[in-house]
């Protein structure tokens, strides 16, 4: 290769890497607004006085508009492009966070979450726009991108709420003048709107995608958009390649969703079912979502529960690198086993570590609680050992009332609890690790490559409003589950779950790695 062509190949590559590092900025703006609400519940469950299935849907309102938008966001990316979509998506996104962070009640705070819900789908169009500009070779990294970014939302999630309640509990002249001290989770809440709007600036300037631009017989284009991101002797190629594919015109909704469910879409449907819902069954969003709740269950206090919480995002961040690094080395499918056995591990680890755990109030403890509980109603269960948390949350709530429970329970478990917590954190972590090094990456690189291009947009809105759905499940019923199956079996179901989608992994997913779409296609087509 002469010196002028390895130049145009790198400025074509640094093109292409630009293009999608901006759009894979709604993986950030989803794992920031969609964690955030981890620190906000221990505000709002006495502020609005919620109970479980309140508090579940203040969490899984946004996951619940995202099973519509999934599937509206997929067709309508097929009919105006990838990029209006996202563009649409930016907009959402900032609204809904302004919105939540001025929710004078809880009505408004579940409508402000659901309003943003619906830019949850820019986890789909994301990967698909940048699987659509990405060579093969480096596909299984740039679609990564978005996945990258929605860890380093998470941590950024974790990092803002810790910093801010911090803030709050201290005096500095700046905290009161902001109102952080009042009003710490509406900051936590409102914080996305920055980054949203910033991203909808950035995505004016992205080209459409050159495949959804030949499907619509706009081959001109399309060779404009691939000369920006293709040395000049690979773009005759790679839209005949395109247009191969592209014959057919996309046609009506009925057509479409015919030609979804031929038999020869058969296993990329199988595939992407089972992947879509097993990435959020195994339980990855109770995690995200409760990670300090979850933390406050091993008695750590809410200070130290917040602080763990940081470290969720640093090992999602670590382990999501690695997966970057691998997905195209290693494959799609040793990434996703070697994953999935690490979820088994790690949730069965957690159970077993809240299994090991025993309750008991002493008058010692109890002098630490809070002066507003009753001590001569919590007198009754004081020196009394319970052999988990079920026991003891239904006698300390049938002692002081529900209502003081819920605004007590870290306090009340740090006072009670006899339990291993570093067991319960490297579990935790473990299981992080696990998902970030497989489920999360290869689920949307392969959710960008199973299916065909004229349909794609629709199967994966197919696909993942079954993973919406999933994860709204987790999500709502996290909390009734702790409530009424206790931490223990809570784990142990993910744990499972697990299992079961190695099985059927190891069974049906074939290898992807280094084949264009094209090829995929053709692959698929012939089994």
């Amino acid at each position: 290769m002469t010196h002028a062509a390895d130049a145009a190949s790198r400025d074509a590559a640094r093109r292409t890497i630009v293009l999608a590092t901006i759009v894979a900025l709604g993986g950030f703006l989803f794992g920031l607004d969609a964690s955030v609400i981890s620190g906000v519940i221990g505000f709002i469950t006495p502020e609005f006085g919620l109970n479980e299935w309140q508090i579940g849907l203040v969490v899984g309102a946004p996951t619940l508009a995202g099973i519509a938008s999934s599937v509206g966001s997929g067709l309508l990316s097929d009919y105006v492009g990838r990029k209006k979509v996202l563009i649409a998506l930016a907009a959402l996104y900032t609204l809904s966070s302004a919105a939540a962070a001025i929710a004078p009640n809880y009505e408004t705070l579940v409508a402000a979450r659901f309003i943003g819900g619906f830019a949850f789908a820019s986890l789909g169009i994301a990967p698909m726009y940048i699987a659509e500009i990405a060579p093969a070779e480096r596909r299984g990294l740039l679609v990564s991108f978005n996945q990258f970014n929605i860890m380093i939302g998470f941590s950024a999630a974790y990092f803002a709420n810790y910093f801010l309640l911090h803030a709050s509990q201290g005096d500095a002249q700046w905290v009161q003048a902001l109102g952080i001290d009042r009003y710490t989770w509406r900051w936590m809440l409102g914080i996305g709107a920055l980054p949203a709007a910033i991203w909808l600036v950035l995505l004016l300037g992205i080209p459409e995608s050159p495949r959804w631009l030949a499907v619509k017989g706009r081959l001109a284009e399309a060779r404009a958009v691939l000369a920006r991101i293709r040395v000049a002797a690979q773009v005759d190629a790679a839209l005949e390649e395109i247009r191969s594919t592209t014959t057919e015109a996309a046609g009506s909704l009925s057509s479409r969703l015919r030609q979804l469910f031929k038999p020869a879409m058969k296993l990329p449907l199988a595939i992407g079912l089972i992947i879509g819902i097993a990435q959020q069954v195994t339980g990855i969003n109770a995690v995200y979502f409760y990670a300090p709740s979850i933390f406050e269950q091993t008695g750590v206090g809410t200070n130290a529960a917040f602080a763990q919480a940081i470290l969720i995002g640093i090992i999602n961040i670590i382990f999501t690198v690695i997966a970057m690094v691998l997905i195209d080395r290693l494959g799609r499918k040793p990434l996703l086993l070697l994953g999935l056995a690490g979820v088994i591990v790690s949730t069965s680890l957690c159970s077993y570590g809240f299994n090991q755990a025993r309750y008991q109030l002493t008058t010692e403890s109890v002098a630490s609680l809070p002066a507003d509980i009753d001590r001569e109603r919590l007198a009754a269960v004081v020196n009394v050992e319970y052999a988990n948390d079920l026991a003891f949350r239904e006698a300390v709530g049938n002692a002081i009332g529900q209502t003081a429970l819920r605004k007590h329970e870290a306090q009340l478990i740090q006072a009670s609890v006899h339990i291993n917590p570093h067991l319960v954190l490297a579990g935790i972590l473990g299981f992080v690790a696990s998902f970030a090094l497989s489920l999360g990456p290869v689920m949307w690189v392969l959710f960008s490559e199973i299916f065909p291009n004229r349909i794609r947009g629709i199967a994966m809105a197919f696909v993942g409003f079954f993973n919406s759905i999933a994860s709204f499940a987790v999500q709502f019923l996290f909390p009734w589950e702790l409530t009424n199956l206790g931490n223990a079996w809570t784990f142990s179901i993910y744990a499972i779950l697990g299992a079961v989608s190695l099985i059927l992994m190891a069974w049906l997913l074939p290898e992807t790695r280094g084949r264009t779409l094209e090829q995929l296609e053709a692959d698929f087509a012939a089994r």
